[in-house]
């Protein structure tokens, strides 16, 4: 249905790719509506964001004053659209102009109540594992290390590939859906909270799905190369408050502590690749 689907984007410190990410939404199909939110970007994304608006009336932004978060800024977004259909797309993601259509269709194949990602590629063709996820198993992270990666691999027997959960970078998902949610939790900062909200949609019934044979290329990390040791410390704290919410009741205090320990005692090695792969890319 033409204009059914509103898009919402976050963006912080986005303008080498918002301009490009902004003008392929504009052209996607069935675009009714873009909301543009951004955390205190001290760069260019704020005029970015002002072009497009001035030049398009389905663009609006809300520029915060600060950073409340990705899952608080997409709430914020969402609030001033009223499609049926909403789609989060990063600023760093480069939808082709049947991407967002197909999706959608890829949802109403599943019975609607779906959250649909893209398969997702980089600048280089190569594909993003987190494209495709199961829930973490903190139990199992501790009786081995590589149990950590949460990667599922792509079946391309499955042109619908049912997951545990797919990347926030790009979803697609009824309103009626993600009002149901409640929205992201906002208690997580960055990362994580797609993997949140993935596990409660199945709770509540709904299908996850990766439309395997839509592809978009996913830039990464755009946003996350001025603050590395920040992106870092969210995502960390972002899972041990995924282990609280969904795991920690039904784990002893021991294995509580070593979860514990197991995701903080991982972020100064990981604070400090972060740091060299800012440094050096």
């Amino acid at each position: 249905m033409s204009g059914d689907i509103a898009v919402v984007i976050v963006a912080y410190e986005s303008a080498d790719s918002l301009d490009a990410c902004l003008q392929r939404v504009r052209e996607a199909d069935d675009v009714g509506q873009v909301r543009i939110v951004d955390n205190g970007s001290t760069d260019d994304t704020l005029h970015i964001m002002q072009r497009h608006a001035a030049a398009d009336p389905r663009v609006r932004f809300i520029a915060n004053p600060d950073n409340p978060g990705f899952g608080a800024a997409c709430n914020q977004g969402s609030a001033e659209c009223d499609r049926p259909w909403l789609a989060f797309v990063n600023p760093d993601c480069l939808v082709e102009t049947d991407t967002l259509r197909r999706l959608r269709e890829a949802a109403e194949d599943l019975g609607g109540a779906a959250l649909v990602g893209a398969d997702q590629v980089d600048g280089a063709g190569v594909r993003d594992a987190a494209t495709r996820r199961r829930d973490p198993d903190f139990g199992a992270m501790l009786r081995s290390p590589a149990n950590a990666k949460l990667g599922v691999p792509m079946d391309e027997r499955e042109p619908l590939q049912r997951v545990d959960a797919i990347s926030g970078a790009l979803m697609v998902m009824p309103r009626a859906l993600f009002d149901r949610l409640g929205g992201f939790d906002t208690g997580y900062r960055l990362h994580a909270e797609d993997l949140d909200l993935c596990r409660r949609a199945r709770q509540l019934g709904a299908t996850v799905a990766v439309a395997n044979d839509v592809q978009v290329v996913h830039l990464r990390g755009v946003s996350s190369r001025s603050r590395p040791v920040f992106v870092e410390w969210h995502k960390h704290r972002g899972l041990w408050r995924y282990f609280r919410k969904f795991e920690a009741e039904r784990r002893t205090p021991v294995e509580r502590a070593a979860v514990f320990a197991l995701i903080w005692g991982r972020f100064p090695v990981s604070a400090l690749r972060a740091v060299v792969r800012s440094a050096t890319g």
